[in-house]
């Protein structure tokens, strides 16, 4: 399932991965940072950390690791990792992710 027109038209975000394997649209405001994540090709992410966020799985599949706890993610699923806690994981080619950023610099917008 494509994201509508009306998320496909928001603005991407500068991350630290290419765009041929993971590709972004957000919505920004000084609460936070929403991003509509679609992952082309198998992603690893390496553990770090930051302030809160919360996220839910579309479509695909995610394992992620936060503090010593791992857990596979599928449709339906979300996932809350607090603010601090060390997280990272694989997630598998044609997922579709929502996460939402208690930071709302997070990642900076493209443009």
């Amino acid at each position: 399932m494509d994201f509508p027109d009306f998320i496909a038209n928001f603005p991407a975000l500068n991350i630290p991965f290419p765009e041929e394997i993971v590709q972004t649209k957000a919505i920004r405001s000084d609460a936070g940072l929403v991003v509509f994540f679609t992952f082309l090709q198998d992603l690893v992410l390496p553990a770090h950390s930051h302030k809160a966020q919360w996220g839910t799985v579309l479509e695909g599949e995610v394992e992620l690791t936060i503090g010593n706890e791992t857990r596979v993610y599928g449709p339906g699923d979300s996932y809350s990792i607090p603010s601090g806690a060390e997280h990272g994981g694989k997630i598998k080619a044609g997922s579709r992710v929502i996460d939402v950023f208690e930071e709302p610099d997070r990642y900076p917008v493209k443009g």
